[in-house]
């Protein structure tokens, strides 16, 4: 064939692949000496548009895999099946590279060969490159490209161009979601919600392994920290088990708190622990802070004021066996603080030596109101102060909302505890939760002024005005007159 018939030719092949679909009535039947695909209705607008449902899905709320069925052409080559796995490397960035897809079919017309499916969309007007067909020279096959008539399924699209096929154009199409056990946990918008059942249907079908998808219905409560949720697919099953940074955890998701993305903060607060360290869990759920450093032979105080997430916790220390190293109890989080904290503070700080390396740690991972219960530490311990290192370090978590969220949370911190914190805190970016909305974790040694009230020689009442306490402990604590008397010079002389 010469030149400009092969021209003529391609441009042929073209203008009826441009058309097909379009003009009711004709198909492409692809026959070139004794090659035939099967005849199908081709929808072969643009080679872009390879990977996209068919139209008819838009609106779709009721999930009908079979509407997803939909005919496409693409490029093959005809192969001697003995030398389709040397093909496959040499030309391996030209070759159909979609998961689900296979890169090789049967030839129906000679089983000695198979048909290797190119990529459409680098393969310009069905014709190989040069260095391509210089390939196939080398390997002996024809550069002839054929078309195929490939017969694309609900199954062979992934779960996103699914959901943009199905919304509305335009809109924002949610394929994420936190993954929890055999649950998927999503946040659907206002605008995804006709279609929800759809998405949680989609999201089992593409995501092995997930049996179940909720929705967020309701912000999370402060309080016990779970929030309302609806079953949009699958099985209504809510207990789980989960595993993270090699630890077991079971749960009921409807009942407890449990966030798979603070898995990296569970681990960087462990890794700070050496063996023998005291933990203090204030708001500890389920047991992520508490059973690896426990993990870690640590002594372990754990605490949360929900029922369900304490018991969950005693679950989880047996299914680690470490029972017997973690004592754990459900209380208000001011008054785990108030009672078993300050009692063991109380009774180990006085024997700390120089050389012990014993750290105290208080992680207080609420943070919604976690840093409103640092006012706690103003006063808690009695007597003379522990040497510095001996000192607790706290690990406070919050949110912000602000320009400078880390000015914003230790500022918030400082007021709590009513002295400053410049110099002697560090704040550690957690995650962005939302749009201008940070999670922050403050980590700062108690100040020895803040921690200890000392008594004062004549047995009276501590004035407010103490400078041992310092000028900045003055000014966040003093009401009006006491700033008053303090400004007097009778109370300098």
């Amino acid at each position: 064939m010469q030149l400009t018939e092969q021209r003529h030719y391609r441009l042929f092949w073209m203008l009826l692949a441009q058309y097909s679909g379009r003009v009711p009535g004709l198909f492409v039947v692809v026959k070139k000496k004794n090659f035939f695909t099967m005849p199908e209705t081709v929808e072969d607008k643009a080679n872009l548009e390879l990977y996209l449902p068919h139209p008819e899905v838009r609106g779709m709320t009721r999930l009908n895999r079979e509407a997803f069925k939909r005919t496409v052409v693409v490029p093959v080559l005809k192969v001697k099946k003995e030398i389709v796995n040397t093909l496959l490397k040499s030309l391996k960035h030209t070759v159909l590279q979609r998961p689900g897809l296979k890169r090789v079919v049967e030839d129906p017309e000679d089983e000695d060969s198979r048909l290797v499916i190119l990529d459409p969309h680098k393969i310009s007007e069905f014709s190989l490159g040069e260095s391509d067909q210089e390939v196939l020279k080398q390997l002996n096959v024809h550069p002839e490209v054929s078309k195929y008539n490939l017969e694309l399924t609900y199954e062979n699209f992934k779960s996103e161009e699914i959901l943009r096929a199905v919304l509305p154009e335009g809109q924002e199409v949610t394929s994420g979601f936190s993954r929890v056990g055999h649950i998927a946990h999503l946040n659907l918008r206002d605008h995804q919600l006709p279609y929800r059942h759809l998405i949680g249907q989609v999201i089992i079908d593409k995501n092995p392994g997930i049996t179940c998808v909720v929705n967020k219905t309701s912000i999370i409560d402060s309080t016990y920290r779970n929030f309302q949720m609806e079953v949009l697919a699958g099985e209504r099953n809510l207990v789980t088990k989960v595993k993270e940074n090699n630890i077991t955890y079971e749960l009921d998701f409807s009942k407890v708190y449990w966030n798979p993305r603070l898995s990296t903060e569970h681990g960087r607060i462990v890794e700070l622990l050496k063996p023998s360290d005291v933990l203090f869990d204030v708001f500890a759920g389920i047991g992520p802070f508490a059973i690896p450093a426990a993990k870690k032979k640590c002594r372990v105080f754990a605490n949360d004021l929900n029922p369900e997430s304490y018991s969950w916790l005693l679950r989880n220390c047996k299914l680690n066996k470490v029972d017997n190293k973690i004592k754990a109890f459900n209380m208000d989080g001011r008054d785990f603080l108030l009672g078993p904290v300050r009692e063991e503070l109380s009774r180990e700080l006085p024997l700390l030596k120089e050389e012990q390396k014993t750290s105290f740690h208080i992680v207080m991972n609420l943070p919604a109101l976690a840093i409103e219960f640092l006012d706690v530490f103003q006063h808690l311990l009695a007597g003379e102060p522990c040497s510095a290192a001996g000192l607790p370090t706290v690990h406070c978590y919050g949110f912000s909302k602000h320009d400078d969220p880390a000015k914003d949370v230790r500022e918030r911190a400082e007021a709590s505890l009513g002295t400053s914190l410049d110099g002697r805190c560090s704040t550690y970016l957690v995650r962005n939760v939302a749009p201008n909305k940070e999670m922050l974790c403050i980590s700062f040694q108690i100040p020895a002024e803040v921690l200890y009230k000392r008594p004062c020689p004549d047995g009276g009442k501590e004035p407010l005005w103490h400078l041992d306490f310092g000028l900045h402990r003055l000014l966040f604590q003093a009401g009006p007159t006491s700033l008053a008397l303090w400004a007097t010079p009778a109370v300098w002389q």
